[in-house]
């Protein structure tokens, strides 16, 4: 019997699945939105996942669905199960992934560690919310953001005008989350794995580097964490994957203040940008941990083949020819290296692939790995 995995979404996080499912054996299908997406490779289909008799179809001939990305609408998701079909992260988990507000709500409930926050419905509460907190704030929309969409810094409510107009028109008491301006050192990843049996597994914790709000760099792993500081950021992810239930891979990615705290920022319900270091540089890559996870077999080891691996993203790429008038000079200068890349093709701004170097010395491994990298961007 070959199991059969079902991906709803057709981006690069499914893409990346297909060589893990390729040496597992697994029969992986995706429902991609369209033509040209990046796991065209794997797409059995092309459809809405917002229609629920298109995800249906699909998933009439799998033994589990998972995802993409977290933006299937629940009523897509509760007809998926309400139709027998496996769905994993399931409906109630992935509600907290999909709205911000939530997330915050179920997080302190827990008692786990999170930035001052409210829920504002208008200008007069968001002014008391930023004169309470030093005259700045950080506003987010409570779904659909990613890669810095969705989130700005204000220190006057007409900051957000157009979002409080978005709020009132859609009506239905909806607000907009406001959060404190964190003073941090630095950002960090915590990566985990469970399944639906209870089994969970956590990689090294990871510092990241975020430019224009989009993660451009990952350390693994994170420099000076070793000890308490690791030990906190794997117990928080683990207690959030099981008080709410995840099943695969969930990335919590974190604030470390200048006063030494750690604070949840997002949670990610998938394999996200901050483990893709792990396809070269660990044991088992997230995307063979997750396909392990929603098709509950035993989950992999998770340590590190390096002392030092970076990830560095490729963002916008070249602005004149194509990638592959790239590789001969890269391939040539940085052997070691490890080039992925997505389908897609080049934008200002777009993550269309990833460059990751492994070695003994971190300093080193940061040079050559932003070397590698710089030959695809311009």
């Amino acid at each position: 019997m070959v199991l059969r995995v079902g991906v709803i979404g057709g981006g690069q996080l499914a893409r990346m699945m297909v060589p893990a499912a390729v040496e597992l054996g697994l029969d992986i299908r995706v429902l991609a939105e369209g033509p040209g997406m990046s796991a065209a490779i794997a797409a059995t289909a092309e459809g809405d996942y917002h229609d629920a008799a298109t995800v249906l179809a699909f998933a009439r001939d799998v033994d589990v669905v998972t995802f993409d990305h977290e933006h299937v609408p629940q009523d897509v998701l509760r007809a998926l199960v309400e139709a027998g079909v496996a769905v994993r992260p399931g409906p109630e988990p992935l509600a907290v992934a999909q709205d911000k507000i939530l997330m915050r709500t179920r997080l302190t409930e827990l008692g786990l560690p999170v930035p001052d926050w409210a829920a504002v419905h208008d200008a007069d509460e968001l002014r008391a919310f930023i004169a309470d907190h030093g005259g700045r704030a950080v506003v987010k929309t409570p779904r659909g953001g990613y890669d810095g969409k969705g989130v700005r810094v204000v220190s006057d409510p007409a900051d957000v005008d157009d979002w409080f107009i978005a709020v009132a028109e859609a009506g239905g008491g909806q607000a907009l989350l406001v959060e404190e301006l964190v003073p941090f050192t630095r950002e960090l990843a915590q990566s985990v794995a469970r399944r639906p049996s209870g089994e969970v597994v956590a990689w090294p914790l990871v510092e990241t580097v975020q430019r224009d709000g989009v993660c451009a760099e990952v350390v693994a792993p994170a420099p000076d964490s070793a000890g308490r500081l690791a030990d906190l950021a794997e117990s928080i992810a683990v207690r959030i994957a099981e008080e709410l239930g995840v099943t695969g891979v969930l990335a919590v990615e974190l604030f470390q203040t200048d006063d030494e705290r750690i604070l949840i920022n997002e949670l990610a319900m998938r394999p996200h940008n901050t483990g893709h270091w792990s396809i070269d540089a660990s044991t088992t890559s997230q995307f063979e941990q997750h396909l392990r996870a929603v098709l509950d077999l035993p989950l992999g080891a998770t340590g590190t083949t390096a002392p030092w691996s970076v990830m560095v993203n490729v963002l916008g790429g070249p602005a004149d020819g194509d990638l592959a008038g790239r590789y001969p000079a890269a391939l040539s200068a940085f052997p070691e290296a490890k080039y992925h890349f997505y389908g897609k093709a080049p934008r200002p701004g777009r993550k269309i692939g990833h460059v990751t170097v492994s070695g003994d010395d971190v300093d080193d491994v940061v040079y050559r790995a932003r070397a590698a990298a710089a030959h695809f961007d311009d």
